[in-house]
């Protein structure tokens, strides 16, 4: 692993546990083994390590779980739908990096405009546009209830999201979350899809 990416892995965790402001760049240059005039060598100071963080993390999160405008192929049944749901919600529980940057980002969005809304995008309003192209598309497919897809969306994703912040607060309690989610999903879809 190179420096410039010790530098970002080692700032996201320092972040997470002690916030932005927590965090000095002797810090993060202490947590790599550098001393602080190297990171400069990296990057310009702190806010750019967290823009950096910030950018990386978003392309992450829309390679490996998608987006309103990366949807993937649609399900094409109740369990491939099911199965799609629950990848994407271990992934979110998993990946270290979100795992890192969730934290870091439930704590300081009362800080910044610019974090609170990306929590907003990536808890509400992303996750609940990429679900509603999702069930968009099932409907217009037969699978899914005419129904109006952004209010289904919003009644899938609200409890999963919930569910999650609870896994975070109390990791001890994970494996009864994911069952409690993976019910949710499988009621959801009883209650809306066509032929279940």
């Amino acid at each position: 692993m190179s420096t410039k990416d010790r530098i970002l892995e080692e700032a996201l965790t320092l972040f997470a546990e002690k916030g932005y402001d927590g965090t000095g760049v002797d810090q993060i240059a202490e947590a790599v083994g550098i001393k602080a005039p190297s990171l400069y060598k990296h990057f310009k100071g702190k806010e750019d390590i967290l823009n950096t963080i910030i950018d990386s993390a978003e392309v992450r999160y829309d390679e490996y779980f998608g987006s309103d405008r990366n949807i993937g192929r649609l399900p094409g049944n109740k369990e491939q739908f099911v199965q799609m749901a629950m990848k994407k919600v271990s992934f979110t529980m998993h990946d270290p990096m979100i795992q890192k940057i969730r934290k870091f980002l439930v704590q300081e969005q009362f800080r910044s405009e610019r974090l609170a809304e990306i929590t907003t995008r990536h808890q509400l309003d992303g996750i609940q546009r990429m679900y509603t192209r999702i069930i968009e598309g099932m409907m217009n497919e037969g699978w899914f209830k005419k129904d109006d897809p952004v209010l289904l969306a919003t009644e899938l994703t609200a409890p999963v999201v919930l569910l999650i912040s609870k896994a975070d607060r109390q990791p001890q309690c994970e494996k009864e979350i994911l069952e409690s989610i993976e019910k949710h999903i499988r009621h959801f879809c009883e209650v809306y899809m066509k032929g279940v």
